[in-house]
Formats: C-alpha cells, structure tokens, sequence
C-alpha cells in the first residue's frame, strides 16, 4: 500500500536508473517539456489519466501509484525558513516548486556539480502582454562540478 507522493517518486527514480534513462528521454516519449514532466514525475505537479498510464506503463508501476499521479499535490519539496517579503517569497515559491527539477537536470546534464551564484549572468526585462505585462528573468551560471579528491 502507498501511502505518500514521495513513495510513487522514489519508484519513478528507481527504474529510471534502471532503465538508464533521461528526465528528457521520459519527456519526449509524452511529448511534454522535460522541465515539467520532471517536476511532475518529482511530485510537483500532477499528471493527467493518460500521461500518468503511459509513465506508470513506462516505470513499470502499480494501478495504485498511477492514481497518485492524478492527484494535485501539495507543492514544495524544499524546507527552509519562508522568507516574508512578497517578491522574495515568489522567488522561494520558484525555487520550492522546481528547485527539485533544477538540480536532477543541471547533474544529468553536466555532472555532479552546482551553478555558479558569483560567476553568473541575470538579465531581467518587462516584457508586454495584453494580458499584463510579464517579468522575463535570463540566469546565466558557470557550471562548478565537485572537486574529487
């Protein structure tokens, strides 16, 4: 019996390493983004009947941990203290919510490592949309893989 979301995902790691396969791979094969079919397979979203049975038949998983997919999770797989200032709090919400994504992407795509928060590049600019304007922010980090030694 299943008794949390975290449980489905642990599965969901499992034979993706088994498998050896990619969040980008599993992406594909949907016909979704790998950036949120990552975050979805990582609890952060919930998938769609269909999408949930062809990563539940692509995983090998129960009917029980396909249904946990279906649900609406409860978002933020971080935990630190909330920051209270609004916009810095929406930056938390961001990091919270795909956080999680970030790192399984940047580690696959480059290694064991960490982005670079004092080599980094941010460009923020207005963007106009008839529906409100939107804040379009480009982070740009030097990749740091981990010293072995």
């Amino acid at each position: 019996m299943i008794t949390t979301r975290k449980e489905v995902t642990d599965l969901m790691i499992a034979a993706k390493i088994k498998k050896n396969m990619k969040w980008s791979d599993v992406a594909q094969r949907l016909g979704l983004s790998k950036e949120w079919l990552t975050a979805a397979c990582l609890g952060q979203m919930a998938l769609n009947k269909d999408e949930a049975e062809q990563i539940g038949a692509l995983f090998d998983l129960s009917d029980e941990a396909i249904a946990w997919l279906q649900i609406v999770p409860y978002k933020g797989s971080l935990d630190a203290a909330v920051p209270t200032d609004p916009l810095i709090y929406r930056f938390y919400e961001l990091v919270n919510v795909y956080g999680s994504t970030f790192k399984a992407l940047i580690h696959e795509e480059f290694g064991d490592g960490i982005m670079s928060a004092i080599d980094f590049n941010m460009n923020l600019q207005r963007e106009s949309d008839p529906n409100g304007d939107r804040v379009k922010i480009t982070m740009s980090g030097k990749f740091l893989p981990y010293k072995r030694y």
